[in-house]
């Protein structure tokens, strides 16, 4: 019961949540470990219709962990990171056995004082000037600002927390003799070039469960695919890079590789029809590959190999560059879509008359709370000193989209230079296994 708009919500039918537990400060009142008697407790105090009652963590949980794991990891994090600095928390654990098991956890904001009554969110503090004395504000009163009495609304307390949640994971996964570990950072902040797949959320995941496919999930097979590109060409022209380095440090820079090539297909002897067309064909690309580089000599192939690498390493960032810059305007662009289609939903409930906002609140909590959300990130994104332009973003995304498109043909086409130069070294490899084995018989 919400004692303060009177209604009843049952939850009691909400699947998935197995288990529920309230952690308080020592000094905190023991009746606020009923769930209602804490909530209202802190609906009571709140005089503003728009204050913030709560804020609300989620954390996803290892699959490798047991539930006993699971549990014992969240207790921690909750009581050291939060429940100590002397906020209540009440979690729930979340799994519908489809491989997302989360917590979500919420805090109290104001702090608990010593005697179990609320403390002041704020403080009212004057300005002093340069003798340490108050400053008259011209009006009778004297100049002053409010101070938060905690530190735990600063901004950079996300990222605090998001590194303690990887801190204890990790060690919970390394206490349960298991080798993985996760990183709050992000690919760009951990020096990975890999392209980040985007947020998709429980109910577009629940439909691709359900083979149903969605454009958020399209977008992410994409990006799988093309990480799967970038890795297998990075250890394709890996490989060749350094067998070829291999091969001209140990033989002449100027060593004709055609005098190789005629060797490695004199020794080859086709005997099906089938064999040699494929052999002719091979031998046909290999030679356009060096005709085409002006490549002579093993010290060429190793010139022109070292000049690929170079080339994957510069497209490669380029192309994941250009995907983070789409990605980041893809989110601005659907929060402003978000703030368009709920806008009018705001401008309503503004005009409705004080008696019936609540009503409507309640009838339009969701539309209202997914308004919010992307008011402040639009409020967030100008605070930085970036200017809300759709339109512009739209042009823009279009253009890197295009560029991206066109940087990875330009890598798939490195694909048959890289086959070419395989050829080259799988010759190279028989012929030195042939070596080897006609020295070991002359030995014998």
């Amino acid at each position: 019961m919400n004692e303060w708009d009177g209604l009843t919500h049952d939850y009691t039918r909400k699947g998935g949540i197995v288990h529920t537990e309230i952690m308080l400060p020592s000094h905190a009142p023991p009746e606020f470990q009923d769930r209602s008697t804490l909530w209202n407790s802190v609906e009571e105090i709140e005089k503003s219709s728009t204050a913030q009652l709560a804020r609300e963590i989620e954390v996803s949980l290892p699959v490798e962990l047991s539930r006993a794991e699971q549990l014992a990891l969240v207790r921690a994090f909750v009581k050291d990171t939060f429940v100590d600095a002397g906020m209540g928390a009440d979690f729930a654990i979340h799994d519908k056995g489809d491989g997302n098991p989360h917590a979500h956890i919420m805090l109290t904001i104001r702090p608990i004082k010593e005697n179990g009554e609320w403390g002041a969110k704020c403080r009212k503090v004057y300005d002093l000037d340069e003798h340490g004395q108050r400053i008259p504000d011209g009006k009778g009163g004297w100049k002053n600002h409010r101070e938060d009495t905690t530190n735990w609304n600063r901004r950079e307390n996300a990222e605090k927390w998001r590194a303690a949640w990887a801190t204890y994971a990790n060690h919970a996964l390394e206490a349960a003799g298991r080798p993985e570990r996760i990183d709050h950072r992000s690919y760009e902040r951990q020096g990975i070039d890999k392209i980040p797949s985007i947020h998709m959320g429980p109910a577009v995941s629940q439909m691709e469960r359900r083979g149903i496919q969605t454009v958020k999930g399209s977008i992410n097979r994409k990006i799988a695919a093309d990480n799967k590109l970038l890795k297998e060409i990075k250890a394709r022209i890996t490989r060749l890079y350094n067998w070829s380095k291999e091969q001209a440090d140990q033989t002449e820079s100027n060593e004709s590789i055609l005098g190789f090539l005629f060797q490695a297909r004199q020794d080859t002897a086709p005997t099906s029809n089938y064999v040699k067309v494929k052999a002719l064909k091979e031998n046909v690309a290999v030679f356009n590959f060096l005709q085409a580089n002006g490549i002579t000599s093993i010290q060429g192939l190793f010139n022109k190999i070292a000049a690929m690498n170079g080339d994957y390493y510069s497209l490669r960032g380029e192309i994941v560059s250009k995907e983070r810059r789409i990605s980041a305007l893809n989110e601005r662009l659907e929060m402003w879509r978000q703030y368009q289609k709920y806008k009018p939903v705001r401008q309503k409930l503004d005009k409705i008359a004080p008696g019936k906002r609540e009503q409507f609140e309640q009838h339009h909590r969701a539309d209202l709370a997914l308004f919010d959300v992307a008011h402040r990130y639009l409020d967030t994104l100008k605070a930085s000193g970036e200017a809300i332009t759709p339109k512009a973003w739209r042009t823009e995304l279009q253009k890197l989209t295009a560029e991206k498109d066109a940087d990875y043909l330009k890598m798939r086409a490195m694909r048959e230079d890289i086959k070419a130069a395989e050829m080259l070294r799988k010759n190279a490899e028989r012929l030195a296994r042939e070596g080897h084995q006609k020295q070991q018989e002359e030995e014998r």
